[in-house]
């Protein structure tokens, strides 16, 4: 079930304590005992977890302080994004996701993305170093490398990039070089459902609007023809494309077309989905799409965050692999990485491969303007927005 998402909605109620008194938790104990700042962040172990390679060999590599120190920082960050994305998955993790609860997932997934955004600008105190001032230490530490990163193997499985989605690269290697109980733990990450399919399930479950009195996509397929047909008769009507050029853009055109029609029949859907050409199930993508189009309706309105949300944790993932291929590069050039890979084309790969919500990026394929759109009938409208019975 759904709570929210139903085919009527009630107006949120506030549950009061016999005595006209809100019901409140216990109240907060007072400390008795004082709380020194350093003791309290564990200053002694963090500011002396610094360990330079460098010096095991001779004079230390003064950039190498940096180097590591960056590294921790981000596994500090990628423990915090993990803890946001843990009390998400838990709250998914239910047959039923209630109205309250959806504004703390999307205010910790914007977290997520504010991190994300910090992680990424990180990068640039990285590329203050030079080519050379790597060179310094680097041989040091093989075969050291991102890929033993278990939060950051933690994290991609969370979100829902779990081994059959990788690239070959890292469906072969993913688990090498870790120890037994850090692939054990990988492993039985592997077993649950992350963070995607939770997101798919909830879709999956909200009704679809289709009623008596109004089929949306009826009017939606109708529409959608229109457009189509539109687009065809202003390529071939186009003079300024050459015959290959106007060949092209009608295969195009009728790969969308055919992209369309899936949504229509979900055997097609799934040969496409078999494909890869989608993740998401077909009644997740249908509530995905029915929720963009009419976000500004108030029942829709945390759905859309939720959907954008995760739109853009993706892009920021996104954005860090190529920032940080494009580092790989100006540092190492086409050198091998430390970790055996192929170093940067291997990075530059994983950026696209290694995406997660593209559906939601490539649902703007399926958006129609709001001209477009059928205008709702009031029964309809009422049941998409809040209103006291």
């Amino acid at each position: 079930m759904y709570s929210l998402y139903s085919v009527v909605v009630e107006s949120t109620v506030i549950e009061l304590n016999g005595s006209n008194q809100y019901k409140g938790g216990n109240k907060m104990k007072k400390n008795i005992e004082p709380c020194y700042y350093g003791d309290y962040l564990h200053l002694d172990k963090v500011l002396g977890a610094q360990e330079l390679q460098s010096e095991k060999y001779g004079d230390a590599a003064h950039e190498e302080m940096l180097f590591i120190i960056v590294h921790q920082v981000y596994e500090l960050w990628f423990k915090q994004v993990l803890h946001e994305l843990n009390a998400v998955i838990d709250t998914f993790n239910q047959e039923t996701v209630k109205d309250q609860q959806l504004t703390s997932v999307v205010h910790r997934l914007q977290r997520v993305i504010q991190i994300q955004k910090l992680m990424n600008d990180q990068i640039a105190i990285m590329e203050t170093m030079t080519p050379q001032q790597f060179l310094s230490f680097r041989d040091y530490l093989v075969p050291a490398s991102g890929f033993q990163s278990i939060q950051f193997k933690r994290l991609e499985i969370a979100l829902g990039l779990k081994r059959d989605f990788r690239i070959d690269f890292d469906k072969q290697s993913f688990y090498n070089r870790l120890t037994d109980k850090d692939r054990a733990l990988l492993e039985n990450l592997e077993s649950k459902p992350s963070l995607f399919e939770l997101v798919d399930n909830w879709l999956s479950r909200m009704p679809l609007l289709k009623t008596e009195e109004f089929d949306f996509w009826q009017y939606y397929k109708k529409a959608a023809d229109e457009m189509l047909d539109d687009d065809h008769q202003t390529i071939s009507s186009n003079d300024m494309l050459s015959e290959n050029e106007m060949r092209q853009e009608l295969k195009e055109l009728q790969a969308t077309k055919e992209n369309f029609d899936a949504l229509f029949d979900e055997a097609k859907f799934e040969n496409l989905r078999n494909e890869s050409k989608f993740r998401l199930s077909h009644k997740a993508l249908l509530s995905a799409l029915f929720i963009k189009q009419y976000s500004e309706e108030p029942i829709f309105n945390l759905p859309f965050q939720l959907i954008t949300a995760l739109t853009e944790i993706d892009e920021q993932l996104t954005i860090w692999r190529y920032r940080h291929a494009m580092m790989v590069q100006r540092m190492l050039g086409t050198k091998i990485g430390t970790g055996g890979s192929s170093g940067h084309h291997y990075l530059k790969k994983t950026t696209e491969s290694n995406r997660i919500y593209l559906d939601f990026f490539n649902m703007a394929t399926f958006l129609l303007p709001k001209s477009a759109l059928p205008e709702l009938p009031e029964i309809v409208r009422r049941r998409l927005g809040f209103y006291l019975q």
